[in-house]
C-alpha cells in the first residue's frame, strides 16, 4: 500500500504546523528514551514475525475449535511506523501485543507511552469489519496525547478540549486509505460505542470510547 509522503501534523481538532527544528528535537528526544523503549520495539518485531506451525493431532485427540483472532494493521503518519499484530484471541488479550499497540500509539511529540482502554482496540477492529475491509491498514493521526502536547495545541485553537479523551488514552484520530472519510464516520456512528468527530477538511475522524456523541 502506498502512503502519503507528506508529513502530517494533525491531531485532535486542528492541524499543528511544527517547524523543522522542533521536529529534530522530537526525534532527538526519542533517541534518548531508555532501553525499555527499544526492548518493546524488539518484542513487537518478534511478535509480528512469528509464523504459526500446524501440528497434526494424534488419532484419539479431540480437535478443539480455534479461538477467533483479532488483528490490527496500523501506519502512524507522524513516526512512519507500521504495525501488523494479533492482539486478542477469543476473549483473551495478548499482553505483549497490547504493549506494542500502546507503544505505536504513544505521544509522537514526547515519546511518552500510556496504558490504553482495551475497548478502543476492539472498536478499531470492528470498524474495519463494518466497512467490509477487515485487513485494511488504519492510518493513525493521533493516539495518546500528554498534557504538554494538549496544552501546545490549545495555545493555537480554542476548539481543542481541555479534558480530551486523548489524555486518557481512550481516543484516536484515524483515516483508512481506500475508504471515504464520510463512510468511515458513518460506520463508526453505527457502532454506538462512543464519540465520533468528523474532520472533512483534514480528512480524518476521531473515535473514542467515552459517552456516545458526535460532532
Amino acid at each position: 500500500m502506498l502512503y502519503r509522503s507528506r508529513n502530517l501534523h494533525q491531531c485532535g481538532d486542528r492541524v499543528s504546523h511544527l517547524d523543522s527544528s522542533r521536529n529534530r528535537r522530537g526525534r532527538e528526544s526519542l533517541l534518548k528514551l531508555d532501553g525499555r523503549w527499544w526492548r518493546v520495539a524488539l518484542v513487537c518485531l518478534l511478535i509480528g514475525g512469528v509464523i504459526p506451525v500446524a501440528v497434526a493431532p494424534a488419532a484419539n485427540t479431540k480437535i478443539l475449535s480455534t479461538p477467533k483472532e483479532y488483528r490490527l494493521r496500523m501506519y502512524h503518519t507522524h513516526t512512519g511506523e507500521d504495525l501488523d499484530i494479533v492482539y486478542r484471541r477469543g476473549d483473551t488479550y495478548i499482553p505483549e501485543a497490547i504493549t506494542c499497540l500502546e507503544r505505536h500509539l504513544r505521544d509522537h511529540r514526547t515519546g511518552e507511552i500510556h496504558r490504553f482502554d482495551l475497548r478502543l482496540f476492539d472498536l478499531l477492529a470492528d470498524l474495519t469489519a463494518v466497512v467490509g475491509r477487515p485487513s485494511a491498514v488504519i492510518e493513525v493521526i493521533c493516539g495518546y496525547r500528554t498534557p504538554r502536547s494538549n496544552a501546545l495545541l490549545r495555545q493555537g485553537s480554542s476548539g481543542v478540549a481541555g479534558q480530551s479523551l486523548h489524555l486518557e488514552a481512550k481516543a484516536v484520530d484515524i483515516r483508512m486509505p481506500g475508504v471515504r472519510t464520510s463512510e468511515l464516520r458513518d460506520a463508526a456512528l453505527s457502532l454506538h460505542r462512543g464519540g465520533v468527530g468528523y474532520y472533512a477538511r483534514s480528512d480524518f475522524i476521531h473515535v473514542d470510547v467515552g459517552r456516545v456523541r458526535r460532532w
